[in-house]
């Protein structure tokens, strides 16, 4: 197991972790949406092209996806990460089209450490992604739930 750097007591309130990018494919657009959200401005250029987006967008759930992808490659893999009780909200501000290259940053919202497992503590976080145009594109606010720093002998 690779050396964890970020444990509960690591996560300051305000404090912004920059995550990493990503660079949207049409192929993996397509892909997810006709697996899962098989919309016709997802998955029909003609049928896109005459919609309010005026071309083929990636689903907002691919978006999650893609967003949560790019913390553990980066951010959570390092984590003394115990998974998440869930999300408060999820916004799509703006399409995202395939091209696009997405910044992924997590921002500190809160910290908490649990009452009852004293092992551990709740940080409530904002995700971000913004577009290669410094445009957010989407929010998530929630939980995660960190293990505690091991103490040294």
């Amino acid at each position: 197991m690779p050396q964890l750097k970020w444990y509960f007591e690591d996560f300051e309130v305000g404090r912004t972790i920059a995550a990493g990018t990503r660079t949207v494919t049409e192929e993996e657009v397509l892909d997810f949406a006709r697996k899962f959200d098989p919309q016709p401005f997802h998955v029909d250029h003609d049928a896109a092209a005459r919609s309010i987006y005026g071309g083929i967008i990636a689903s907002g759930w691919h978006t999650c996806g893609m967003m949560m992808r790019v913390m553990v490659d980066t951010f959570l893999c390092e984590a003394a990460s115990l998974g998440s009780p869930g999300v408060d909200e999820i916004r799509w501000l703006k399409p995202v089209r395939p091209g696009d290259t997405l910044s992924i940053t997590n921002t500190v919202l809160e910290t908490r450490p649990s009452s009852s497992k004293p092992d551990r503590g709740v940080v409530l976080t904002l995700w971000e992604a913004k577009n290669q145009h410094g445009e957010v594109v989407a929010t998530i606010k929630g939980m995660g739930m960190f293990a505690r720093r091991p103490k040294q002998d």
